[in-house]
């Protein structure tokens, strides 16, 4: 298998359309070859292409923000001689001022496939501050380690935040560089769009559904996703980030585990598997203990468990950890109504809407968790129509089959 980067790199051809034009390049730490140097390192040793600027998004172009929602400020690349924007910092869309650095932005990030990574929504942003200023943008393609499933509830319209990028489902199951073709047919976005292809890719072979396993070696493209069984949970475990439980921050297998100090695990698993047990196929389910050395609950012991998806019972077309997850807010809710579940502060530059309806896109999924009369089956009906509409809606925008 073969990125984006990777072709452009190999095949002058394909870089052709650059000679002679101002180049940046929208990177983050995960932005590198097969031989794993870093895409702004690369591009800058080609003597075609000629970079004026870089860009980075949430944790920077390097990878220097640890924790979540820390911005990143510009800086001089010490090596090129070129200024280094932050999409996450005084600003998230380009400045005019950072657009007339450049004639053609190449995008180079790879993306987990949930709708809630901020990458997607910085996408559609340089997109539209590109074609206002009559630049080009080119998407160097990668994997989605998520595969080609889709789940979860669309954004409702009025919910569109920097974690909700449009009338997405959580778990959208396109590439980056199918996203902006999405974009662009969705938002009616007018510019000169390319995307630069894999080679090689095929999503539904196993063992990886997505990621090329024994091929590519994962670097984090945030400092809080250290691997493919991250990714592959992540659209059901971000919801950790809008309620008071811990979702492993802190501990060496971040948005795998989630747990409390005062859960009691084993009667929660066993809800969970009483309310919806085939909201649970797919993964093993492990009750475990940990003690988060940063973040919530940071030194003190925590009850919970872990999503197990990286051994033989996993099964990529069952696994749906969005529900996985609702279920075990629904299980919570049904074993102690009183438990304070969501939690109550400032949330990507939101003060005012709670982060669990920002994460969703709407307050359904929080009002069915929180209705003692709602069963499992009232936001399966939900659900299933939203995720039947989106691989209809989606399907133009598709490039590898």
């Amino acid at each position: 298998m073969k990125t984006g980067l990777d072709r452009l790199l190999e095949d002058p051809d394909l870089r052709a359309p650059l000679r002679g034009q101002r180049v940046a390049l929208l990177a983050h730490p995960a932005s590198v070859t097969a031989d794993l140097t870093h895409a702004l390192d690369a591009l800058a040793a080609l003597p075609d292409v000629r970079l004026t600027a870089a860009f980075g998004p949430q944790h920077g172009l390097r990878g220097d923000k640890q924790d979540n929602m820390v911005e990143s400020p510009d800086f001089l690349d010490p090596a090129l001689g070129i200024p280094v924007f932050s999409l996450y910092g005084e600003v998230r869309r380009p400045t005019d001022a950072m657009l007339d650095t450049f004639d053609v932005l190449l995008v180079d990030l790879q993306d987990l496939g949930c709708r809630i990574y901020t990458f997607i929504t910085t996408l559609r942003y340089v997109l539209e501050a590109a074609a206002r200023a009559g630049k080009s943008v080119w998407v160097l393609d990668r994997p989605n380690p998520a595969g080609r499933p889709v789940e979860g509830l669309t954004l409702r319209a009025g919910w569109e935040s920097f974690v909700g990028a449009g009338p997405l489902p959580m778990r959208h199951g396109l590439t980056l560089g199918e996203l902006g073709r999405w974009f662009m047919r969705a938002f009616d976005i007018d510019l000169d769009y390319r995307v630069i292809e894999m080679g090689g890719w095929q999503p539904e072979a196993a063992p990886g559904y997505g990621w090329p396993l024994g091929e590519r070696t994962w670097v984090n493209p945030s400092p809080n996703a250290p691997n493919l069984w991250m990714a592959r949970s992540y659209a059901g475990t971000v919801m950790l980030e809008g309620t008071t439980l811990s979702e492993g921050r802190g501990t060496t297998r971040p948005l795998e585990l989630f747990g409390a100090p005062d859960l009691d695990a084993r009667a929660l698993v066993a809800e969970m598997r009483r309310l919806a047990p085939d909201w649970l196929r797919g993964c093993r389910l492990r009750e475990c203990w940990f003690e988060p050395t940063f973040h919530k609950h940071a030194g003190r012991l925590c009850a919970g468990a872990q999503i197990h998806v990286e051994d033989a019972a996993y099964d990529h077309a069952a696994f749906r950890p969005w529900r996985l997850m609702a279920l075990a807010f629904k299980a919570l809710r049904r074993l102690r109504p009183d438990y304070s579940i969501w939690r109550d502060f400032p949330y990507e530059y939101e003060h005012d809407r709670l982060a669990i309806d920002l994460i969703n896109g709407s307050e359904l999924l929080r009002k069915w968790v929180d209705d003692a009369a709602a069963e499992p089956g009232d936001l399966e009906a939900l659900a299933a129509a939203d995720e039947a509409a989106w691989r209809e809606a989606r399907e133009a925008a598709l490039i590898y089959w």
